[in-house]
């Protein structure tokens, strides 16, 4: 009997969700079974990263497996007013999306129950300054790179008046994100270009593992370690040079192409003396484990340098301790053009108090001489400030406008 009563109510059930279109599969229900109302789920609170603070998110922040970068252009027409309205709206998505809920205008709020340690980091271009009537107000150093010679920029990944860099670990995450930023940005700014990066999922490798690049570098072992009075000094800017910038800091995004086609036809000593690293675990070619200090003056039974000079890690070195910045890149991988077998390559990604005084000297001595330079073509270049964080109850860049 109790068979009878489950298949009957499963028919019944079939019959009136075909007649409307909706049977998209049988579900069994029984009468002593009553379904439950399902709510959102909680996100737990390592999923949640904080959006309030002295300093922005997204930077100091371990990186996430899914980091997007959006570069957007002001339209001619839009005032200090218009963008004021942006950021603050930006900044009230922001914070509710990065703590698992939804925007106050989103149109798929389900998507926004799953933060995943989402952050959104808002960087100024040199255009922000000028529709600010601002100019004085604007960094020394927030202006196009000095040209290098390995350079082969593109406008279509160059430049840019507003930065959304939004990470997370779900790729649905950050697109959803993006999405309501993006939306609320119509009629203020239009996209110059998008950049999309991944690295190695969450859980596949241990915590504070280097990430790799694709080809199969690891990437980024000399950084600054965040909560450290290192990456403090290194990073944030004191507001020496700009009151308002106190908190803030600068990034430089360069698309660098990687020529893995070529680079497949080098044989793993070629590769490890190119980058003067080991390339199972990263080791410099003087040492034991990743993080032990290279020894440049050591020389082989031939009576050559261990490392050679013209290596990576060598012409990135300095004596300067000043010269270092944070590195947090991303790789990406395109559709191949017809006859490659690929189009990928780094997403460069670093922070600095200045960019002049850090990240300049060092692009240009690797841009002089590093043997790495014959498979790797930097074709975009990017420089933002980045407002320091806010208060709830304030927004992204209000020290600069004041109001």
């Amino acid at each position: 009997m109790a068979e009878l009563s489950r298949r009957r109510l499963l028919s019944a059930g079939a019959v009136v969700l075909g007649g409307t279109g909706l049977a998209w599969g049988a579900r069994e229900v029984t009468l002593d079974q009553a379904p439950q109302a399902a709510g959102p789920p909680v996100p737990t609170v390592s999923e949640v990263e904080p959006f309030y603070g002295t300093h922005q998110a997204g930077i100091a922040t371990a990186p996430q497996a899914h980091s997007t970068f959006v570069a957007l252009d002001l339209r001619p027409e839009v005032d200090r007013a218009a963008l004021i309205r942006l950021l603050k709206v930006w900044t009230e998505d922001a914070a509710r999306l990065t703590e698992g809920r939804a925007a106050l205008a989103d149109t798929e709020p389900d998507l926004a129950t799953e933060p995943t340690r989402l952050t959104v980091t808002v960087g100024f271009g040199p255009g922000v300054f000028r529709l600010a009537n601002a100019e004085h107000l604007r960094p020394a150093w927030l202006r196009p790179l000095p040209p290098f010679s390995v350079d082969r920029l593109e406008d279509r990944w160059s430049g840019g008046d507003l930065l959304l860099q939004v990470g997370a670990e779900d790729p649905v995450t950050v697109a959803h994100a993006l999405r309501v930023l993006l939306k609320g940005s119509a009629g203020v700014g239009s996209v110059r270009w998008t950049q999309r990066g991944f690295r190695r999922a969450r859980g596949t490798q241990a915590p504070g593992t280097t990430m790799r690049n694709l080809f199969g570098q690891v990437d980024g072992t000399v950084n600054p370690s965040p909560g450290t009075a290192d990456f403090a000094d290194l990073v944030w800017d004191t507001g020496s040079g700009q009151a308002w910038m106190a908190g803030g800091t600068s990034v430089v995004i360069r698309r660098t192409h990687l020529d893995l086609d070529e680079w497949d036809k080098v044989d793993r000593p070629g590769r490890e003396q190119s980058v003067g690293r080991r390339l199972s675990d990263g080791a410099p070619l003087t040492g034991d484990s990743e993080h032990d200090e290279p020894d440049f003056a050591a020389v082989g039974a031939s009576g050559f340098p261990v490392i050679p000079e013209f290596s990576h890690i060598a012409r990135a070195r300095s004596a300067d301790p000043r010269q270092r910045i944070h590195r947090r890149g991303y790789n990406y991988d395109e559709a191949p053009a017809g006859g490659q077998i690929s189009d990928s390559g780094l997403i460069f990604v670093c922070y600095q108090a200045d960019v002049d005084a850090q990240f300049v000297p060092i692009q240009q001595r690797l841009s002089e001489l590093d043997m790495l330079n014959q498979w790797t073509t930097p074709i975009g270049s990017a420089v933002f400030a980045i407002p320091p964080g806010c208060a709830k109850g304030g927004y992204i860049g209000q020290q600069l406008f004041g109001s």
